[in-house]
């Protein structure tokens, strides 16, 4: 395992450059940790078996909570053919109010996933402060037979101290090629001193917290008809917009709420009725959630 470590600052202000690129294989001895090679405040813990040595549980480390203006945080991961993982964090990721100078707050994540291969991507949610400055990107790429079970949860604003996003700005988007074929590609920007997205219908309907979870790919619609019967049920129970789509080969859950918990907790439920259908295992919760 290698590691290279150092600090960057931009003149005049505190801020990190910070990358951190992780390759997993399958071995002998079942999943590994191959590859491990940081720059800046990005780690990762040793990685955890509580289900046996096929699969991996990795949890992300980011020592400063948040990111500030100038802040660039580059994450990739690697999968070898037959390795499993699941990735998450042990706390939500912050992006704080920018500088007077604006200096975008910028994040990375690149996943690519192997034949044979599965990646669970897991993380807590992202809350964004009111008046940052940020640009956050997600490309995913699998391979034809390479399963995948993601989600991201956003919170703008602090809504429990009364404090909605009503300035700043946002860029989001993600990308999901299989088999170098684009399948997905979401985009959302958000400025709500130029434009109502946050406030309008058509965009967050004044909702704090917006969520998507992906899992796949299913060949044919039949197999998943009555996981997704499954999950619809999950999702009326909530006091929250939710709902679960079918696009192409991709399980598509959505959530539009005022409670980033609540969120996380629907994608919880979600996840322990994908799991077994696409992965073949059941729910196994990561230990770092329950502390």
């Amino acid at each position: 395992m290698n590691q290279i470590v150092s600090q960057a600052t931009l003149p005049g202000a505190s801020s990190w450059q910070a990358e951190l690129t992780l390759g997993l294989s399958r071995t002998a001895r079942g999943t590994v940790l191959k590859r491990s090679e940081h720059r800046g405040p990005l780690y990762v813990q040793k990685p955890f078996y509580p289900e046996g040595r096929e699969l991996a549980h990795l949890y992300l480390l980011h020592p400063p909570g948040g990111m500030v203006s100038g802040d660039d945080l580059q994450i990739r991961v690697n999968t070898d053919s037959d390795a499993h993982a699941l990735i998450t964090t042990p706390g939500a990721g912050r992006v704080y109010r920018a500088r007077p100078d604006r200096s975008l707050q910028k994040q990375c994540i690149q996943l690519q996933v192997a034949e044979n291969s599965s990646l669970e991507w897991l993380p807590l949610e992202n809350i964004i402060f009111p008046d940052a400055n940020t640009e956050l990107q997600m490309q995913i790429d699998l391979a034809e037979n390479s399963q995948l079970i993601a989600w991201d949860i956003t919170c703008f604003g602090l809504p429990a101290s009364q404090q909605p996003f009503d300035r700043g700005e946002v860029r989001q988007s993600l990308q999901l090629f299989q088999g170098g074929r684009l399948k997905l590609r979401e985009k959302l920007n958000l400025n709500p001193q130029h434009n109502s997205l946050m406030q309008s219908r058509a965009g967050l309907a004044g909702q704090a917290v917006n969520g998507l979870m992906l899992a796949g790919p299913f060949f044919s619609e039949e197999c998943v008809t009555e996981l997704i019967a499954s999950l619809r049920e999950a999702c009326a129970s909530e006091s929250a917009l939710a709902a679960v789509s079918l696009n192409g080969e991709f399980l598509q859950i959505r959530y539009l709420g005022a409670c980033s918990e609540q969120a996380r907790l629907l994608f919880t439920r979600c996840w322990k009725l994908i799991r077994p259908q696409l992965l073949q295992r059941d729910g196994c919760e990561p230990r770092i959630w329950a502390t």
